[in-house]
């Protein structure tokens, strides 16, 4: 079992400048503690995201970083010119000598998407013609393109990543029936929301990539995000992590609502209570969250955790104790598992 972080890097209190030096700051603790991965997301417009240009701030992580490995989760692929794509994502792999993470995604939001003149209509081919054309810029030195949208002909391709043929490829999951094309193109996926429905993906994806990998080979990761609290006493853990949940959820909410079409069947539920209930934020004492950290695994039969240890608005200080405790306390007690294995 590895551990990873993932960021929407949404909006709290604190100035934007300091949001971005805490998220720093943590950066720095993750690198130390053996997290495996930082994971962050790109957002248009909206307080759920303050790395609309995800490469820039990863270009300041890689600086202040050594080990950890981090990536966009996603690059809205139907958005920016993929050989803008390609250039970013082998300055970023030179940068950090090797250890970016690519993950792409034709994006979740109408809104988002509609600021640049993408729509339901054209995202899905802008989409897969981007995709096809950033693997091909990051495998060889020369594009030659034929699509609807993009045509390249002799384009040179100066830029190389350190890792061949390409870095780690990420892709978010809620379908098993998406899980074919990720299973047999070793891409590493995300998954969201109450365990049982992640299971049928985790069990899907297993059975697709174990019928064409030899046992030899490492199975790519099968991630879960979850929310995580950790204080002194479960009261409160629940109470900060209300606090921070709470306004996470209302600018996950926001464009959809100033539109007039909240969403109603997203995978985490806004009621907290029952977001806790289902194991989807984690919350009590080290001991209490190892208990439900190893329940929710069992469930869903995943190989990666996401955590997010800063969400809402909890402070740098809040999210640090949770961080520090996992790391004191959480993570070497599935070490220690794995060791009686």
């Amino acid at each position: 079992m590895k551990f990873g972080v993932f960021d929407h890097l949404d909006r709290g209190q604190v100035s934007i400048h300091d949001h971005f030096e805490n998220r720093l700051k943590l950066a720095e603790i993750y690198d130390r503690a053996g997290f495996y991965a930082y994971h962050i997301a790109e957002h248009h417009g909206t307080p759920l995201g303050m790395a609309s240009s995800p490469s820039v701030f990863l270009a300041a992580v890689a600086q202040r970083t050594k080990r950890l490995r981090f990536g966009p989760l996603v690059y809205t692929l139907s958005l920016t010119h993929p050989i803008r794509i390609i250039e970013e994502v082998c300055m970023l792999d030179q940068m950090s000598g090797g250890r970016l993470e690519l993950g792409i995604g034709r994006g979740s939001s109408p809104y988002e998407m509609g600021y640049f003149g993408v729509n339901a209509e054209n995202s899905g081919k802008l989409y897969i013609e981007s995709f096809d054309v950033v693997m091909m810029g990051l495998k060889q030195r020369v594009i030659n393109f034929e699509g609807e949208h993009f045509n390249f002909k002799n384009v040179p391709i100066e830029l190389e990543c350190v890792q061949k043929p390409t870095p780690p490829i990420w892709y978010g999951m809620s379908q098993p029936h998406a899980v074919p094309w990720a299973a047999e193109n070793n891409v590493n996926i995300v998954c969201n929301g109450p365990g049982a429905p992640v299971k049928a993906i985790t069990d899907r994806y297993k059975e697709v990539w174990t019928a064409q990998n030899s046992d030899a080979q490492e199975m790519p990761k099968m991630g879960l995000g979850r929310h995580i609290v950790i204080a002194e006493t479960y009261d409160k853990a629940y109470a900060l992590g209300k606090k921070g949940f709470d306004k996470w959820y209302q600018s996950l909410q926001h464009l959809w609502r100033v539109n007039g079409n909240p969403m109603t069947k997203y995978a985490i539920p806004e009621d907290y209570d029952a977001a806790v209930k289902g194991g989807i934020v984690l919350v009590g004492t080290s001991s209490q969250v190892h208990e439900q950290l190893e329940r929710e695994i069992e469930i869903t039969g995943v190989n990666y955790i996401l955590t997010r240890f800063a969400f809402g608005d909890l402070s740098l200080e809040e999210s640090r104790f949770s961080l520090e405790s996992f790391e004191s306390d959480v993570m070497p007690a599935f070490e220690q598992s794995a060791a009686l294995v």
